[in-house]
């Protein structure tokens, strides 16, 4: 126990120290001079039975205060709820950018029902010919200069994606416990700044050299329209279920540079009251994160194990055993991990007494990410509104 335990804090203090400071909640968006002509910009919304989110998330979206030219195309995907109807319905209500709601019909085999939306919303804003397209989710609800600012720190910062973690709700008891901890894990797969940062001198260089960590948050990604055409977006990741990451990875691989940051003024509007609609959020893209690996997931178990479970089963285990040095050991790893925890409570505005739970809440995502596995391997992995996707190497490839 004490060398488990050992470890545990030795993998606490390198996360601690040399993982980008993933804990540290400072990279947003920040504030820039704004341009002196305003590019164009297109804004594509896939939505398949969003009729509940719209009223929140695209009135918003429409009274955008932009200086240049922009439309919207909400691209309907099959829904059944009226979501197509009600988002005109909300256009005629109030005076704002022009909309366009248009359907693809069924995707084709090979195709995600989000990106073969998000496919027919590009062709659509082509004719328009937009320096930009602004890709956002049906339940995400943009403040009035949210597309202002996203802009102008892509102009100002070279980058040809630009993307923001919206801010997602925080009110029910679960919420609280498993949201903030989402993000929490993602900084810590994908740090923030390794994502937007260059490297001078990198491999015995001496220009800038991009680092390879790339991701992006899909309810908010600004892409620079001559980066989506040289990166092949949608069609290059057209089977990806982490469409979000396979973009940033597909733009970034292209020479592309990305920027990815928290939101202040982005936020998610969708409701996950109980615990088994968080379940399903997570365990429905986890194993695909693990790029359907069984060594993968094995490795993900024991490393959850390790650095979220062994500290406060040392601290039980070494005071009802008198092992002192495994308690101390397991308290001073609890400790940095509920430290690290802290600002992403704070930026969730969530009591910090909620740190000391993490483990808990690792726990519950070690639990998701083996049922994301087993469901994948009944056939039900990948399932989202009324479809089921298969595994990527089971796409058969375009002639």
């Amino acid at each position: 126990m004490t060398v488990v335990t050992a470890l545990s804090l030795a993998a606490w203090l390198w996360l601690l120290l040399a993982r980008g400071f993933f804990w540290r909640t400072d990279v947003r968006l920040p504030l820039l001079e704004e341009p002196d002509a305003w590019p164009s910009v297109c804004v594509v919304v896939p939505a398949r039975d969003e009729a509940a989110m719209l009223p929140a998330s695209l009135p918003p979206l429409l009274a955008q205060d932009y200086p240049g030219r922009v439309e919207v195309f909400l691209i309907d995907d099959g829904s059944t709820d009226g979501t197509g109807e009600l988002a005109c319905e909300l256009a005629r209500r109030q005076e704002g950018l022009p909309l366009t709601v248009a359907s693809p019909g069924e995707p084709p085999a090979g195709w995600t029902g989000k990106l073969w939306a998000v496919r027919h919303g590009i062709e659509l804003a082509r004719a328009r010919e937009p320096e930009y397209l602004l890709l956002t989710d049906a339940d995400i609800a943009h403040a009035p200069d949210s597309l202002r600012r996203l802009v102008a720190a892509a102009g100002a910062g070279g980058f040809d994606v630009v993307s923001q973690m919206a801010r997602l709700r925080v009110e029910s008891v679960w919420e609280r416990l498993v949201v903030p901890a989402f993000v929490y894990f993602f900084a810590q797969l994908y740090p923030f700044r390794w994502i937007g940062e260059d490297r001078t001198g990198a491999n015995g260089g001496t220009g800038p050299t991009r680092t390879r960590t790339a991701a992006a948050a899909g309810g908010c990604v600004l892409l620079r329209t001559e980066a989506a055409e040289r990166a092949r977006i949608p069609d290059a990741i057209r089977h990806a279920v982490i469409d979000d990451v396979a973009l940033a990875r597909a733009v970034k691989g292209g020479g592309g540079r990305v920027w990815l940051g928290l939101a202040d003024r982005v936020d998610s509007v969708r409701p996950y009251p109980r615990l088994r609609h968080l379940w399903r959020m997570v365990s429905r893209s986890a194993y695909a994160q693990l790029r359907h690996n069984p060594l993968l997931l094995a490795a993900t178990v024991a490393g959850l194990a390790l650095v979220y479970l062994v500290p406060p089963v040392a601290v039980v285990v070494g005071a009802a055993t008198g092992s002192a040095t495994a308690a101390v050991l397991g308290a001073a790893s609890w400790l940095v991990m509920a430290g690290t925890y802290v600002p992403m409570l704070r930026y969730y505005r969530q009591p910090v007494w909620l740190a000391p739970l993490l483990p808990f809440t690792a726990f519950l995502y070690l639990l998701m990410t083996v049922d994301s596995a087993v469901q994948h391997y009944r056939g039900r992995g990948a399932a989202w509104k009324g479809r089921t996707y298969a595994r990527p190497d089971a796409v058969p490839e375009e002639g």
